[in-house]
């Protein structure tokens, strides 16, 4: 996807270096978008260099685990984006509970580096994520944002922003507690 200054492109073996300069050099406090993937033991075992060879792998492999976001050719942003069943943690879930046995992908985290939060990339990264999946020929998309009150500040945001997923498409499927399970069709 392109806009004036934003570029979106699936992370590949050949990009990966551009993910350790989005989420920084301890790559998000040594996350490396694991969190999601593996139990609490296997993610505090492997915080740091653990979780970034696992990514790695993942990358390595030829997985797509998600998008980067290019903002006037630097990279800026990061969603990650897969099967549901690739997310251990959504698995596990009561709160966010797999509605049907329909074949999605779940957007399961955001991170804009500091120096480009405010410029819309998560929109533009959750039209890159769509049209991942769209190339993968998956018809839906699942999301799990938080609902950020106007003018206040979006506290877990990570997983999204149910104003930005809206205007980008999706829909309200479920509501359990404080956060929306919402789809989107491809």
């Amino acid at each position: 996807m392109i806009s004036d200054q934003v570029i979106v492109k699936p992370l590949t073996s050949s990009n990966w270096a551009d993910m350790g300069i989005v989420l920084g050099g301890n790559g998000d406090g040594g996350c490396w978008c694991m969190w999601w993937r593996l139990t609490d033991d296997e993610f505090e075992d492997g915080r740091g260099e653990g979780n970034k060879q696992a990514m790695k792998k993942l990358v390595d492999s030829g997985k797509t685990p998600g998008v980067i976001a290019y903002f006037n050719g630097q990279p800026a942003g990061w969603c990650a984006i897969g099967p549901r069943q690739d997310f251990n943690r959504l698995l596990r879930s009561s709160l966010l509970t797999q509605i049907d046995n329909e074949p999605v992908w779940s957007i399961v985290c955001y991170y804009i580096n500091p120096r480009f939060r405010g410029k819309g990339l998560m929109e533009h990264l959750t039209r890159g994520a769509i049209e991942l999946a769209k190339t993968k020929n998956i018809p839906l998309v699942e999301a799990y944002p938080v609902e950020v009150a106007p003018g206040s500040s979006p506290a877990g945001a990570y997983t999204g922003v149910a104003a930005v997923l809206r205007k980008v498409g999706f829909v309200d499927i479920l509501k359990q507690g404080s956060r929306p399970i919402m789809r989107y069709t491809t």
